[in-house]
């Protein structure tokens, strides 16, 4: 195997598991944003908080495969340290920024939900014009 797979070989695994890991954690914790700012109604909570989680995964694991096309491949061992700290650590940079970019939007949703003009029940749905 050249340097290039072997470096593929831990990149991909790190990558994906810390993806998921960072995911995981989101939608876990994002929950109780979510449900305060939907004032209780917790299916609509973990709805969103579902597809959040859906647009992380897609926008980050996207990211990490067209990454491995791009940069120098590798010749030597030292070269394929470098390789692989270069692509996890621009991985992880945009698994930060996708991070921080949700929590930004949790809390503006539940500051939103607290907001006194927001006072009525979210789970009622407004009557329907005849």
């Amino acid at each position: 195997m050249n340097h290039t797979v072997i470096a593929y070989l831990i990149y991909l695994p790190v990558a994906l598991g810390t993806t998921v890991w960072v995911a995981r954690t989101l939608h876990r914790n994002g929950r109780v944003f979510l449900v305060q700012a939907f004032r209780g109604n917790a299916e609509m909570a973990d709805s969103v908080n579902h597809l959040l989680v859906v647009g992380f995964y897609l926008i980050n694991i996207g990211f990490i495969a067209l990454a491995l096309r791009y940069g120098d491949k590798p010749v030597n061992v030292q070269e394929t340290f470098e390789f692989l700290a270069t692509k996890l650590g621009v991985a992880w940079l945009v698994l930060g920024a996708m991070h921080f970019f949700n929590l930004f939007n949790f809390d503006k949703m539940r500051k939103k939900g607290l907001r006194p003009e927001n006072v009525a029940d979210v789970a009622t749905p407004p009557p329907l014009k005849a």
